[in-house]
């Protein structure tokens, strides 16, 4: 893993709360201004630890694979208050003050420090992929590709739904992050995922289904490593999606983004369904030549941009393929 590194900085919120922010992040490949930069947004329990040993993202993401450490510079910033630099002071407990745009200008102010001024891509999955297109309308002109991976530009009623019952439990029940993550787990894969992984089978020599037990070691396991600040935090982010708020339709912000903009979604997902991400291409492909659309086939959901590397990698090679980087 690469040393964390820090920058620290005052940021005043929307919601007119001024604060101090320790903003951590991790770079990979070749050194900073030496090469293509790409900026990769973490998705919800996710961290800046994108590639190497225990790197959540190594499949696509090193030496030789699609998005390459040889050629590109990689960067990854962990949302402020994800708690990935164990350090109790950065965990942020008024999380209500913040929204994902919020998020997206922290990290535009930390570009600016670190004195980038274009980004080959930047790429998330997830919550991640929201950020991206936050800070795409925050820095038109930044970014040359803009990729969103199972995300959209906001956050839906069925979004919003469900990340309200996730801070009732995070914040009413006596094992919130066990329960809050078995409620998230059941959203991020499909029936039909569940169905082919488990088969109603009854765990090995317990008196409980498969499933179940799943479920109690995704929430166990998430109990050890996360926080419950932090969770609040990202899921309040999550909730707070919206390229368009206070700024008018769709159209008129989207179209500003001079970026290409290459949209990946799921034809399962649950979370950030696909027929948004359609809707969103069809509605913006009239007003902007170079916005494009890729779906990955997958029984498994929003997890699939997990899963699926080989769909993943063949997506992305159209992107990252060396001749188009020089």
């Amino acid at each position: 893993m690469s040393d964390l590194q820090n920058i620290s900085l005052k940021y005043t919120t929307k919601s007119g709360k001024t604060t101090h922010i320790a903003l951590s992040y991790q770079t990979f490949g070749k050194p900073l201004h030496e090469a293509p930069i790409v900026m990769i947004n973490h998705a919800l329990t996710g961290n800046s630890n994108v590639t190497g040993e225990n790197g959540w993202w190594s499949p696509i993401v090193g030496p030789n694979k699609v998005i390459d450490t040889n050629v590109f510079t990689i960067l990854a910033f962990n949302i402020p208050g994800n708690g990935f630099d164990q350090v109790s002071n950065s965990l942020i407990e008024n999380y209500k003050d913040f929204t994902a745009r919020d998020i997206a200008e922290i990290f535009a102010i930390a570009l600016d420090q670190l004195k980038i001024k274009n980004l080959f891509a930047v790429i998330g999955g997830s919550v991640g992929g929201g950020l991206a297109w936050e800070l795409a309308v925050l820095r038109p002109n930044l970014i040359e590709h803009l990729i969103p991976v199972a995300a959209d530009w906001k956050s839906t009623d069925w979004l919003i739904a469900n990340c309200y019952i996730q801070e009732q439990l995070l914040n009413n029940s006596s094992q919130p992050l066990v329960d809050a993550r078995m409620h998230a787990m059941s959203l991020y894969r499909t029936p039909e995922s569940f169905k082919a992984k488990f088969g109603r089978n009854l765990q090995n020599g317990q008196d409980i289904f498969a499933v179940e037990s799943w479920l109690n070691h995704h929430g166990k396991v998430l109990d050890e490593r996360f926080q419950l600040a932090a969770y609040k935090m990202m899921n309040q982010v999550l909730k707070t999606i919206d390229i368009t708020n206070g700024r008018g339709s769709f159209i008129e912000v989207a179209s500003k983004i001079k970026s290409n903009i290459h949209i990946i979604t799921i034809n399962s997902d649950l979370f950030f369904k696909a027929k948004e991400n359609w809707d969103t291409y069809v509605d913006l492909k009239p007003f902007k030549d170079n916005v494009s659309i890729s779906e990955i086939q997958s029984i498994h959901g929003h997890d699939a941009f997990l899963i699926e590397y080989d769909q993943v990698q063949t997506i992305l090679e159209t992107i990252f393929k060396p001749q188009e980087v020089y």
